[in-house]
């Protein structure tokens, strides 16, 4: 399984980790789904737990211009290479986008094959769901994966 964010925040960017905001949910949401205290790990320990969960993490952008951290703030992106994942990761099934930003890229990841799961943000901006929600959507998503 593969999880795509749409570019890291300003945080991320300075911090070079992934989802680095300290308000950002993604760390416990993926803890609780995957039963690892990720928010509590180092940096290196997070990654490597939720490589044996079986789940990689990548951005759909590879760059883009940007004032602050806020997705609806991107211009001028440049896409990662999604086609390639076919080559690269062949035990790939499914792809979760965090956030409706990513998410632009659905159709492109479905005429590929894999199949598609539009996840609630996990940014502190994305305030219109309450984390019990988000976390919900996120398990049932993430628990749900096929079988590779």
């Amino acid at each position: 399984m593969l999880i795509l964010g749409s570019f890291p925040s300003t945080a991320s960017l300075a911090a070079q980790q992934y989802y680095a905001h300290p308000q950002n949910q993604y760390w416990r949401i993926l803890g609780a789904v995957i039963g690892q205290p990720l928010k509590e790990m180092d940096y290196p320990d997070r990654i490597a737990a939720v490589r044996a969960a079986g789940i990689a993490i990548w951005d759909v952008f590879a760059s883009c211009e940007r004032a602050g951290s806020l997705d609806t703030a991107i211009r001028d992106a440049v896409p990662n290479p999604l086609a390639k994942l076919q080559e690269s990761a062949p035990a790939l099934r499914r792809i979760c986008f965090n956030g409706r930003v990513a998410a632009r890229r659905i159709r492109e990841v479905e005429a590929m094959g894999f199949e598609a799961v539009v996840l609630p943000s996990t940014s502190p901006a994305h305030a219109g769901m309450n984390f019990e929600e988000k976390l919900a959507r996120w398990q049932a998503a993430l628990r749900s994966a096929p079988a590779g």
